[in-house]
Order: structure tokens, then sequence, then C-alpha cells
């Protein structure tokens, strides 16, 4: 299907965010938002948001990318994930302006755009949301990196013969080796309770809450080959609203076993893609 793109400004909160929104010739009536994760702006790393919104065009469904404020060329300060909500709110008004047929709109985010998105349907609740695309969402805490260091990266190296034959011919200092295992064990023990206590509602409750509590279909890819997925897992296990979370029927999960974290190969990219459009046909029908 033929589509057209084009840039447009919009405010929030005293600033100017750009977007690149791609309308189909005839456009569904469910859109996708694109949200930008990571100190990157609305391109993508190997253009991964730009192919991503071309694609969804192509087939149909109008996409919008767009620079938070401070990033790309939309002005303001500089700001990290777990503030971004007035910017996410500023983009859906934005794009139900410029396509008012739209009906639904989904939010589509990889790594700590993914797990923006939760907070921001956490924090509110927004009926207009029709569906959520998270990859790889980010949970990181410290008691999650010791665990999937142990778990992943500890427990794989005693099934390495390299790591034999190093130990053998002395040539890997033990004692460093077992220092850094005890420590992760210790963290793994103890860093959720320090920071539960150092933070009233930390950003993984309220995502895993989201998660939980999104009345509509969600879309979790996970990869393979990226410590961020394992993490997320990981934080997974440790949370029963998260674990009855993606138990949910309206949860569609896709993991890809080769797959790195921004899925950074064409083949990858094409996974994701295909993944992306099966879900929306499957669960949003326009």
């Amino acid at each position: 299907m033929s589509y057209s793109e084009q840039a447009i400004v919009f405010p929030c909160a005293g600033e100017t965010l750009l977007g690149i929104v791609a309308v189909p010739d005839a456009p569904a009536t469910v859109g996708v938002l694109i949200v930008v994760g990571g100190p990157q702006y609305r391109a993508g790393s190997h253009r991964q948001f730009l192919l991503l919104a071309r694609a969804l065009a192509a087939a149909g469904y109008p996409a919008l990318r767009f620079d938070y404020r401070g990033m790309g060329d939309s002005s303001g300060e500089l700001r990290d994930f777990t503030a971004v909500d007035a910017d996410i709110a500023a983009a859906l008004a934005a794009f139900r302006q410029h396509c008012p047929q739209l009906e639904r709109i989904v939010l589509w985010g990889l790594c700590d755009a993914a797990t923006a998105a939760l907070l921001y349907w956490d924090g509110s609740r927004d009926a207009a949301l029709g569906g959520l695309a998270l990859l790889n969402p980010w949970a990181r805490s410290e008691a999650t990196l010791a665990r999937t260091h142990i778990k992943h990266y500890y427990v794989q190296r005693l099934l390495q013969g390299e790591f034999w034959r190093k130990l053998l011919g002395g040539r890997l200092g033990i004692a460093r080796a077992v220092r850094d295992l005890a420590a992760n064990w210790l963290r793994a023990r103890h860093a959720g309770a320090a920071e539960t206590s150092a933070a009233a509602e930390p950003f993984q409750t309220r995502m895993m809450r989201a998660l939980a509590d999104f009345p509509g279909p969600s879309l979790l890819l996970l990869s393979g080959d990226d410590y961020t997925a394992k993490e997320f897992l990981e934080a997974c296990r440790a949370d029963a609203v998260a674990t009855r979370a993606l138990a949910k029927p309206d949860l569609t999960r896709l993991d890809v076993p080769a797959a790195d974290h921004t899925f950074s190969s064409r083949a990858l990219r094409r996974t994701v893609e295909a993944a992306t459009l099966d879900w929306l046909r499957r669960e949003l029908p326009s």
C-alpha cells in the first residue's frame, strides 16, 4: 500500500517536539505510536524505528515516531524514561489530530521505551490506548542484575571447557572469581529489600502493575541473547503481580532465541515487523 510521510511539530509543557508521521493512502483505524528508548532519536539504532514505521504504513497502519524533549530535534532538557509521560501524552494528542480516523492507538517500545509505555498507562489509565507492544522491557535493579549474572554468566562459565583449561593452567584468578561470585550472591539476596525501603514505589512495581492491569491486548517480544530480557524475566519471577501478568490470555509472548537486544540484523528486524503486524491483525482488527 502507498503511504506518505510528513514532519509534524507539536507542543509539550512549553517545549516543541518533532515527529514523523507515516500515513497510508487508506489508513486503518488503529495506529502505532513508536516510543523511543535510550539516548537516541526518532530514527532508532540502525534506522530501526524508521523502517518499522514504513513497514506498518505499507501494511495500512498509521505510525508516528517522535523525539522526546531534549532529544533529536525537540527542544527542552534531557530526561530519562521515568519522566516522559507528558511527552507521550503530547504525541498521542498530535497523532489523533493528524489522523482523526484513529479509534485505537498502540504504544510500541523497546527497552526503557517499553517501560515508559507501561509507566504512562499506569499513571494515566488512558482509555484511548488499544494495545501495548513491548520489546525487552527494562526492569533493572541491583538484585535482578546480580541474579542474572549468577544464572546466565557464572553457570555458563562453569560449562565452558576454556574456563576449566584456564583454571587448571593457573591463568584464572580463582580468588577474584570467587569474590565476584560471592558479591553477586549477596547482592541478589539483599539488594531487593534495600531498594524497596529506599523508594515508596519503584518503577519496577509500577510497570508490573501496568502489565497486569492493562485491559487490552499486549505483545511481549524477548530476545534470547540479551541480558535486559533475562533481567526482565528474573524480575517477573520475583514478583507475583508480574507472574500473573505473563499468564494473561490477552498477552502474546514471542521469544526470539538468536536475537540481540535491538534485533540488529535485517532478518531479525523483519521478524519483529512480521510479529507486530500479525499481532495487530489478530488482536486489533481495524
